[in-house]
């Protein structure tokens, strides 16, 4: 029997994770801790866009790499390892609620979706003006009513970092 999806919530880099990742980056990497002069980077710990003078690392992930209690998929070929911003200290997670991060949105974005065990099902390309970022959302929606997608992944096009993670609610 298939569970029809309402819902979705949008995940940021779990806590654990982003305690290794200040310690040694998905590359192996100790990356150093800078102050932001400007602000507007993309936190992919808060998922919102970081504020002049606050200490920030540009670091290296894999979101589908398979640690304990993290996303339990096996990357295999699809492992990807790219860009991420995040705060150089604990900074408590996002202060929203589960929807799409507006904060994080640019013009264009891919969405990807990928199946329990983390292969690639497919994508949808999303070129929308920051005023309408909130439609991603109806998008998400329609993606996870497909019963083989478990996740889906927000990247930026450009660059091809990640964004954040989206996982149906049950």
């Amino acid at each position: 029997m298939n569970t029809v999806i309402t819902s979705h919530e949008i995940r940021a880099i779990a806590p654990e994770v982003l305690e290794r990742l200040r310690v040694a980056d998905d590359a192996g990497r100790v990356r150093p801790i800078r102050t932001d002069p400007e602000g507007g980077a993309p936190l992919r710990c808060c998922l919102r866009r970081s504020r002049a003078g606050e200490r920030i690392m540009l670091v290296s992930y894999a979101p589908l790499r398979v640690r304990p209690g993290a996303h339990g998929v096996d990357a295999g070929a699809y492992d990807e390892v790219g860009p991420v911003f995040v705060h150089g200290d604990e900074c408590g997670g996002p202060a929203h609620g589960t929807g799409y991060p507006v904060a994080l949105h640019g013009p264009l974005r891919v969405l990807r979706a990928y199946d329990a065990r983390g292969r690639i099902l497919g994508g949808r390309l999303i070129e929308l003006p920051d005023a309408r970022a909130g439609e991603v959302d109806g998008v998400l929606t329609e993606m996870f009513a497909d019963p083989d997608v478990a996740l889906v992944h927000v990247r930026a096009v450009v660059f091809g970092c990640f964004l954040a993670e989206a996982r149906p609610i049950r």
